[in-house]
């Protein structure tokens, strides 16, 4: 199962990376990454993969015609960058400051057996991956903007926090490449929602406060 995520390629020199497997207490301390500096770019060489310290993660695809889909947020927690083959199929960009523990893909076969915690994570990550992408897919294929919107505000607090207010990292923009919306179909969206009474939009513009879960709910179903 875990084979095909297992890599020889030696290390780019990434900065922070752990360059040899020692036991997981020992990582060295993990990577920093400034707003808007790249992780790792779609088709480079998958020597690592991640996980979220603080901060937030953004992975995206360039379409041919310029077009960003964002096919995902990783947030603290959250383990991201296992491929199947030895590229990335999407870059990864830090929304804000950005804390990494980087871990050398070559070794993640060695660190599953010795760690059974580290082990039950890796999977759960996976399967996370998984069920985010079918819902993703059905999302873009099935779901009016403001089921879209919808779902994901309420995946967002669940993620971030159980509270009515919504502090979210990402931009407006952000959320449109993710929906296969427009960012004037967001705002519109969340207007509309305001309107009816489901949310509130503070004036911090990503301040998102939920009134009516149920109705975020119906929408949702």
């Amino acid at each position: 199962m875990y084979a095909a995520l297992q890599s020889s390629l030696p290390s780019q020199g990434i900065p922070g990376a752990v360059a040899q497997y020692r036991p997981l207490a020992y990582i060295d301390v993990p990577s920093r990454f400034r707003k808007g500096q790249t992780v790792f770019s779609e088709g480079a060489a998958a020597q690592h993969f991640y996980e979220v310290v603080a901060g937030t993660v953004r992975t995206s695809q360039l379409l041919k015609d310029g077009r960003r889909q964002i096919d995902a947020f990783h947030l603290k927690g959250d383990l991201f960058g296992f491929e199947s083959s030895s590229w990335h199929r999407v870059g990864a960009e830090a929304i804000d400051d950005v804390t990494l523990r980087i871990y050398p893909r070559s070794q993640l076969e060695r660190m599953l057996a010795e760690d059974s915690e580290f082990a039950q994570r890796v999977v759960a990550a996976m399967m996370r991956s998984i069920e985010r992408a079918q819902s993703h897919m059905l999302l873009l294929g099935r779901k009016s903007a403001l089921e879209r919107i919808a779902t994901f505000l309420l995946d967002m607090s669940g993620r971030l926090s159980e509270m009515s207010h919504l502090d979210l990292p990402m931009s407006r923009s952000d959320i449109a490449d993710h929906l296969g919306l427009t960012i004037e179909t967001v705002s519109r969206t969340l207007t509309q929602l305001e309107r009816k009474g489901v949310i509130e939009l503070p004036s911090h513009r990503r301040s998102i406060i939920l009134r009516d879960r149920t109705a975020l709910r119906r929408l949702d179903a």
